[in-house]
């Protein structure tokens, strides 16, 4: 079975800040590098962060710098730290393992709204 599930999301003002934090009750949650991937309306889906099992991060340029993605494996969560928003960054905000994303897997959760207010 696969639960994710993204909590955090909200109404912010420009410049403002939000935590999102994933659920993420799957198998193999320990060796999985997760992702932190966003959908603006009518746009697509896009990867913006990930962290490897080991710690390893990578970022979006339009995120990279604003946005930090950290994991607590023990209780099998990722988090992104959102500062300094901007109304590009509003979308919906999901977690997912990038290997299962790759692959096309439908396992997206319900997701979280960030909108930020100009």
């Amino acid at each position: 079975q696969v639960q994710l599930v993204e909590s955090g999301g909200g109404l912010v003002q420009a410049g403002g800040s939000l935590r999102l934090s994933c659920a993420a009750s799957i198998s193999s949650f320990r060796s999985r590098t997760m992702g932190w991937y966003r959908q603006p309306p009518g746009k697509q889906r896009e990867l913006v962060a990930s962290i490897t099992s080991g710690g390893s991060t990578n970022y979006a340029d339009s995120v990279k710098g604003r946005f930090t993605i950290s994991r607590d494996t023990a209780k099998n969560r990722v988090y992104l730290q959102m500062n300094s928003l901007k109304p590009e960054d509003n979308a919906v905000y999901y977690c997912m393992p990038v290997e299962w994303a790759f692959r096309g897997y439908e396992y997206w959760g319900q997701g979280t709204q960030v909108t930020v207010s100009s």
